[in-house]
């Protein structure tokens, strides 16, 4: 974690943070929050907020203009993301290596397909799909995908107990 300009990330104690993380600035990781190996989360120039229970998978990026980048409770942005600038509801998923660009919003409980683009501006309503790049295409949520959605926070919330208790450094 680093300090910038006088502004330092701030992670409740029961939030996981992997130890190659990188936190920059203004960054606030709430309870139960966990955020992965390789994730980078720069709050220089606004504030990043990672709600309670959420998790930032590995290699995501999550960056800010000069507002709020929030990630709602329960939300899982999945591996090699791009999160920028925009807002994600409850218990979200953004699918592996998807990007949600500036200003977007999705909505709770929706699915950004893996490899997607929300475009700037765009709005993914709660309890959909969207798929493409850009991801125009918004469908309901099969049961399949429901799964998803329902169930993952909770898997990442119990294996980030796993890594906290049992990854340890091997130095040769």
């Amino acid at each position: 974690m680093y300090s910038f300009e006088g502004k330092s990330p701030s992670v409740h104690p029961d939030a996981w943070i992997a130890p190659t993380a990188t936190l920059v600035g203004d960054v606030i990781v709430e309870s139960g929050a966990s955020i992965w190996y390789g994730a980078v989360l720069r709050g220089d120039f606004g504030r990043i907020v990672v709600r309670e229970g959420a998790n930032i998978q590995d290699n995501a990026v999550v960056h800010v203009n000069d507002g709020v980048c929030e990630i709602g409770k329960n939300v899982t942005v999945g591996h090699m993301c791009l999160v920028h600038d925009c807002t994600i509801g409850e218990q979200a998923l953004i699918g592996n290596c998807s990007t949600v660009l500036d200003q977007a919003v999705v909505g709770p409980r929706a699915l950004v397909a893996a490899g997607a683009v929300v475009t700037p501006n765009s709005e993914v309503p709660g309890e959909m799909i969207a798929m493409g790049a850009p991801a125009k295409k918004h469908v309901p949520l099969t049961d399949a995908a429901r799964g998803w959605v329902e169930h993952n926070a909770a898997i990442y919330q119990d294996i980030a107990k796993r890594h906290r208790d049992g990854v340890e450094l091997i130095e040769e």
